[in-house]
């Protein structure tokens, strides 16, 4: 059934230009994306089983693959797939604008704070530098230092003082996240922590810290009197 095909105060389009997106719900809100459902849904009710799979959480809904969304949803093809994986990136974007607005880096809980929008979702480890000027405000976006699996990655301690030297910052900070939602760090974690604040001592940078990132909490080496 397409939307069209709905009583006239059930579309979710026209409930938004009436109400405003805010009265929606995220499966009307989805259904507006995808337009229509399949010979036994409506696209209402298609997005409002997507999310009963996803237990609700937007969050676990962008982590799905586009396969996954073709595969097992009748009438998501790959034009509609597209199209809520677009707006759930969408959404990390903004989330991920509105932290790096915070322009100074204070604290650790700084850190997380400018970090969490972009590492909550992540299905693997990454590893980013942060740079910042003699005022500890940011010196650029942050750097992607490396990419690798759900357990591990590696960092080249070359590469994150070189980009230090490039952008001219005094002070860098050194985050990455654990995807298993573990805050503790690991033997590896504890000697690429060593290893760089050595080298940034060498540099004569400030090693200001070293933070690991789950979704909802995080571990700081300075906060732990370990750096």
């Amino acid at each position: 059934m397409n939307i069209k095909e709905l009583p006239i105060d059930e579309r979710p389009r026209e409930r938004l230009m009436e109400q405003g997106a805010a009265a929606l719900s995220p499966a009307e809100l989805l259904a507006i994306l995808i337009g229509s459902g399949n010979t036994e849904e409506t696209a209402v009710q298609l997005c409002q089983r997507l999310l009963a799979d996803c237990d609700g959480s937007l969050k676990t809904l962008s982590r799905l693959s586009l396969n996954d969304l073709t595969k097992r949803y009748k009438g998501l093809g790959p034009a509609k797939a597209v199209s809520i994986l677009a707006a759930c990136e969408l959404g990390k974007r903004r989330m991920m604008e509105a932290a790096e607005e915070k322009r100074y880096v204070q604290s650790s809980v700084d850190i997380y704070q400018i970090m969490h929008p972009r590492m909550r979702d992540l299905a693997h480890e990454e590893s980013y530098a942060l740079y910042l000027r003699a005022d500890n405000s940011l010196e650029g976006p942050p750097f992607l230092v490396s990419k690798g699996g759900i357990t591990s990655t590696q960092v080249d301690t070359r590469l994150v003082l070189r980009e230090a030297l490039i952008r001219q910052a005094p002070t860098l900070a050194l985050v990455h996240n654990h995807p298993s939602g573990s805050r503790q760090p690991s033997l590896d974690d504890d000697r690429l922590t060593e290893t760089l604040q050595r080298a940034c001592k060498v540099m004569n940078l400030k090693f200001l810290d070293h933070v690991i990132v789950t979704d909802g909490d995080y571990y700081s080496y300075k906060e732990e009197g370990k750096i």
